[in-house]
């Protein structure tokens, strides 16, 4: 799930290992520059969630089969990228909705009667170009509710089952994620040695007992025949992805967790693997010069296992051979249990659904991070939740946002090292973000789907998912958990986020975008991994290439570190289990202007500068520009002309027929700016974070329903001489109004209307 109710918990953790606290670098206006001094006064208009109709003029809902899966399972292909069971390429447009999962559980047969909010929901989403929908859920049973190790939590799944059949019949698709340890408890009597009310950190990657009620739970939830469909979900080609859990890993800091009979149960397995590979315990010593750990007594067959936290550092001599042994120990014990489960899920209960086996981080992105997804590779596809924001600091600011708390603002349009796209993909597997967006306070959300679409086209990444939301359409501003004043800290269904679903996704699912040739190929040996040895680039933002020096892998043509600029360029490709003298990389020296800020992509179709804060998309059939446009008002592609004198926002242009925009005969114009609830009020504070003073906001007044976006002052030129006529759109598609085009030889000129989100041209 979101990050917020991650840290709860792993503020009380159980690491005994220390935390690194963030550096300079870490933090907006350290080091680096703010990403808004100050935040304009700028008059605004109300968004009031209009009535979806009949037949709007903004519907996607053309991109999707008729029904999901009526061709087949989705597959991966060689290349990594998504298939449909004909054989066409594939690309997901994705959230994270629990819609539907708050309803009463009855039990029997209701697939006569489908819930009529899961359906107009995904009747909803299909409109604004979505298809695929991560439910992100918790089968494993509740003890509170005398709930046995082999139960499972039936209505988490009734609620999957429904969810499945709804968006199945609007041609959307669903990743089932099964398993999420934070909201996991165990039961006494089940005989899995974790705390009670404690989550069981990873023990599902080695406890036996967990591992027989976690197999119970997939067969309850696979194998049984979905009463709104007729149809189990193991045989369901609308089931398109498995998840087999959410965010747990050994390479975590929560590994420190697993202490008392677990702790004793993981050394004991890790000496017989110590046994199998060295023969003796007293070999495996000699092999690591003696070093030895407090704990160590080998004559009882005791291994102490080192904290994580010294995974984080670099090491040499006795104790670099022992930790590497460690980690590839922990790293093959995740591997097994992935495997094991993939063919579980294959052979007895005969899914077909493509298999992600996490979506976790590391202790430390640069180290761990290739061990982890070399973990996930049994299946076809790999993953990661990565957010993006700026700090955030109150009570209760890990999952709500309330008076008096303290913020940043963040634009990756200065901080492009933070994108979350920027992922070290593994060659021949599908890459996903499960869960992501820009979030509250931050402000700064309507640059987020642009840059998404853009940048998730050029690197080839497979799906990006927008978390979260429980609203059948759109979602108001509201309390955070229905009674706390406050506002929601993951808000999606909003005018700024999934009001800039439409154009995003048409330009990302029709390839407006092209994928580029990888700008680095980085073959790593696992010798390397399990060594820490340092990529060539890392994802983690704070990485410096300048400070962290440690050698190169032996063999790599490639001397020097890369920044995490490279993303910008074109995809990473990494290759586990390769030969470093094979990787290659791009001419960086022909994308990135380093003087000017300035850095374009391989395919020449996007430029960004950050030092201004203007990325542009410059493609035939989808042009336009997300910018501080202070800083440049006027912005010229090949057929778009933008003058803007708005702070932020966010302009593009799609094609709707496939034809190139200076001859498309219906064209999609969207436009996202700021968007805060009514009375929302902030003031310009100066932060401490540790030593330093940073640029920061304390939010006085968390405002009300209706949302206000700030309006749109800006004028377009598009040369296309078939334009006829300009309409403006509601968040419905629906029609509101006409715009006066003024016709100028083979141009057509407009003002977009201040308080609209979209103008549908057309001949």
């Amino acid at each position: 799930m979101a990050p917020h109710l991650w840290l709860l918990t792993t503020a009380l953790a159980v690491c005994a290992d220390p935390v690194v606290a963030a550096s300079k670098a870490d933090v907006p206006g350290v080091g680096q520059a703010a990403s808004s001094p100050a935040v304009m006064i700028q008059d605004r208009w109300a968004f009031h969630p209009p009535a979806e109709g009949n037949k709007p003029l903004l519907d996607l809902r053309f991109l999707n089969e008729k029904e999901a899966g009526q061709s087949g399972f989705v597959t991966v292909d060689e290349q990594g990228d998504f298939r449909l069971g004909n054989g066409q390429p594939v690309r997901f447009w994705a959230i994270n909705s629990t819609v539907g999962r708050e309803k009463p559980f009855v039990p029997r047969p209701r697939w006569k009667n489908p819930e009529p909010d899961l359906d107009r929901h995904a009747r909803f989403l299909a409109r604004l170009g979505v298809n695929m929908v991560r439910l992100h859920a918790s089968i494993n049973p509740d003890p509170k509710q005398n709930g046995r190790l082999t139960d499972i939590n039936e209505k988490e799944r009734d609620w999957i089952w429904r969810a499945v059949a709804a968006y199945k019949r609007h041609g959307i698709y669903t990743t089932i994620s099964p398993y999420f340890v934070l909201t996991a408890r165990v039961g006494k009597d089940w005989g899995v040695p974790a705390k009670p009310d404690a989550p069981p950190f990873g023990l599902l990657f080695f406890d036996e007992t967990l591992q027989r009620g976690y197999r119970a739970w997939l067969k309850a939830l696979f194998s049984e025949t979905n009463p709104y469909t007729r149809l189990p979900l193991a045989r369901d080609p609308a089931v398109a992805i498995i998840q087999l859990q959410n965010e747990d890993s050994l390479l975590f800091w929560t590994v420190g967790s697993i202490q008392g009979e677990a702790g004793k149960q993981l050394a004991q397995r890790y000496a017989a693997w110590l046994r199998k590979k060295y023969g003796s315990l007293d070999k495996a010593l000699s092999a690591w010069k003696g070093s030895k750990l407090p704990g160590d007594d080998l004559a009882a067959g005791v291994v102490a296992l080192a904290g994580i936290w010294e995974m984080t550092q670099e090491r040499k001599g006795g104790l670099a051979s022992r930790l590497a042994d460690q980690l590839q120990f922990w790293a093959e014990t995740m591997y097994e249990f992935n495997a094991k489960m993939i063919r579980y899920l294959r052979e007895e209960l005969q899914c077909k659904s493509v298999v992600n086996p996490g979506n976790w981080k590391t202790a430390s992105p640069a180290r761990l991070n290739d061990v982890e997804r070399w973990s996930y590779t049994p299946g076809e596809v790999l993953a990661t939740n990565h957010y993006f924001g700026g700090l955030h600091r109150g009570k209760n600011s890990s999952w709500a946002v309330a008076n008096g708390h303290e913020f940043t603002r963040l634009s990756a349009l200065l901080h492009p090292e933070k994108l979350p796209t920027n992922l070290r993909q593994i060659a021949g597997k599908a890459m996903l973000v499960t869960e992501s967006g820009w979030v509250m306070p931050n402000g700064y959300a309507a640059e987020g789907p642009f840059l998404v679409a853009a940048y998730q086209s050029l690197l080839g990444l497979d799906g990006f998912y927008w978390f979260s939301t429980a609203s059948e359409t759109w979602e108001p501003p509201q309390s955070a958990n229905g009674y706390l004043p406050s506002q929601a800290k993951w808000p999606i269904a909003t005018p700024d986020t999934m009001g800039q679903f439409p154009a995003c996704a048409l330009l990302y699912r029709k390839g407006y975008v092209r994928k580029g040739q990888p700008a680095l190929v980085e073959e790593r040996r696992l010798e390397d991994l399990w060594q820490r040895r340092l990529p060539l680039v890392a994802e983690e933002a704070s990485f410096d290439p300048n400070r962290d020096t440690e050698a190169v892998a032996p063999g790599s043509p490639i001397k020097q570190r890369l920044s995490g600029q490279v993303f910008l360029v074109g995809p990473v490709e990494v290759r586990l289990g390769g030969d470093p003298a094979r990787s290659r990389l791009a001419d960086l020296d022909r994308y990135i202007d380093r003087k000017n800020q300035v850095v374009r992509s391989i395919t020449s179709e996007i430029m960004l500068d950050h030092g201004k804060g203007v990325c542009v998309v410059d493609a035939p059939c989808a042009q336009g520009a997300v910018a501080f446009f202070e800083k440049q008002p006027t912005i010229r592609t090949r057929d778009l002309h933008i003058q803007c004198k708005t702070t932020h926002a966010a302009v593009l242009a799609v094609s709707m027929d496939g034809k190139p925009l200076a001859s498309s005969g219906r064209i999609l114009v969207q436009v996202g700016t700021e968007c805060r609830p009514t009375g929302w009020k902030e003031t310009p504070i100066s932060l401490m974070v540790g030593k330093n003073t940073v640029a920061g906001f304390r939010l006085e007044d968390i405002g009300r329903d209706p949302w206000q976006l700030v309006k749109a002052d800006l004028e377009l030129t598009l040369a296309n001489p078939s334009v006829r006529r300009a309409t403006v759109l509601n968040g419905a598609g629906l029609a509101n109004g006409t715009v006066a085009l003024q016709r100028k030889g083979s141009t057509v000129r407009f003002k977009f209307p201040p308080d609209a989100l979209y103008v549908l041209l057309e001949e």
